[in-house]
């Protein structure tokens, strides 16, 4: 049998002879080795994606609710994820709620006021239309309590309070704050006069906050006003009559003032001319008490003289009132005694006093 002829280049000194087999074995070696590297490198890959894609961040503004199958993960404030980095599983066994609480939200009602051109509004014309009479279909309005008809519309501005009741309690809750706001002004409206309403425009905002805080309390939508605009309008066939009901009125209130400024000052200055007088009057009682007091004191005091001696009491007494007559008196007399001893006969003319002279009467 003649020996295989196997090229020298192939052959080294000492090596076995060379088989397909064991090449095709190294080949599938090297291709399964590359592959689990791949592999290893996707599923590292694939790892780290399903780890950032359970990760989730929440803004400054907002909240975040984790529903996992349909059902908030948590209880109480645990509900919510605030602002940061939080863990959720992939969607659908996860579903991520975001819910802005950081901005004010708005909702206007119109439903009682009448149809706007926007571009007429634009430019500030907001007079009702001068028409003989309503159209339920170009407009709304209210009923007063006194029966009359206005044109009311209101802006809310709102913020949400409580995020869970917000979102999960209804399907879209500001068209339930928009119902509730619409309700607060029928309300209102219909336990008011028009005259009211249409001159303090406060009291009927107020009125209107009270009655919307109590029906968004009632169904719990877990939001908060933040502020509330209320505007009205009388109809433009019946708006010069309101306006002078309102002149009519500043003029009433202005006169009230008036007279309550000239009641005040007149009660004033009557009160304090009354305060002098008894001032006055006190201080000239107390005067006189203190004087009587002070007579009462000397009398008592002298009393132990007179009883020793009244006769010497009576003189000094009497030399005292002479000299404070004679120290007084203007003029003064001086008659000695006659030198036979009798008493002398003393007579003064005096002049009579002048009468008036009476006016002699005009005859009528």
């Amino acid at each position: 049998m003649a020996d295989e002829t196997i090229p020298s280049g192939n052959l080294r000194a000492g090596s076995p002879r060379f088989s397909p087999d064991d090449a095709s074995s190294q080949a599938l070696s090297e291709a399964l080795g590359s592959s689990l590297v791949l592999i290893r490198i996707l599923g590292a890959f694939l790892l780290a994606a399903f780890v950032f894609s359970c990760v989730f961040t929440v803004k400054p503004n907002e909240v975040a609710v984790v529903l996992r199958f349909g059902k908030p993960v948590g209880e109480g404030r645990d509900i919510l994820r605030t602002n940061g980095l939080h863990f959720a599983l992939p969607y659908p066994i996860d579903e991520i709620v975001r819910i802005g609480v950081g901005d004010s939200k708005v909702v206007r009602t119109t439903n009682a006021w009448y149809t706007v051109d926007p571009a007429a509004e634009a430019a500030g014309v907001t007079a009702a239309p001068d028409n003989a009479q309503l159209n339920p279909s170009d407009g709304g309005y209210v009923l007063t309590g006194d029966g009359n008809i206005l044109h009311v519309r209101a802006t809310l501005r709102y913020r949400i309070g409580d995020p869970v009741a917000y979102t999960f309690n209804f399907a879209a809750a500001s068209n339930i704050v928009v119902n509730c706001l619409n309700n607060a002004i029928s309300w209102a409206a219909s336990r008011t006069k028009a005259d009211a309403i249409y001159g303090d425009i406060a009291s009927f905002r107020d009125a209107v906050r009270q009655r919307l805080s109590e029906q968004l309390g009632v169904a719990n939508l877990g939001v908060l006003i933040e502020g509330l605009d209320v505007e009205r309008v009388a109809p433009g066939y019946v708006k010069g009559f309101f306006d002078a009901v309102i002149t009519a009125g500043q003029a009433r209130s202005k006169s009230i003032n008036d007279a309550q400024g000239e009641y005040d000052r007149v009660t004033r200055e009557a009160k304090g001319e009354a305060d002098r007088i008894v001032a006055q009057g006190q201080a000239a009682a107390d005067q006189l008490v203190q004087g009587l007091a002070a007579e009462s004191r000397f009398f008592t005091d002298q009393l132990a003289t007179y009883r020793q001696n009244p006769a010497l009491y009576r003189d000094r007494l009497r030399i005292e009132t002479i000299t404070r007559i004679l120290t007084n008196a203007p003029d003064k007399f001086f008659l000695p005694s006659r030198a036979d001893g009798g008493r002398r006969e003393v007579r003064i003319q005096l002049n009579r006093e002048p009468q008036p002279q009476k006016r002699p009467e005009t005859p009528r």
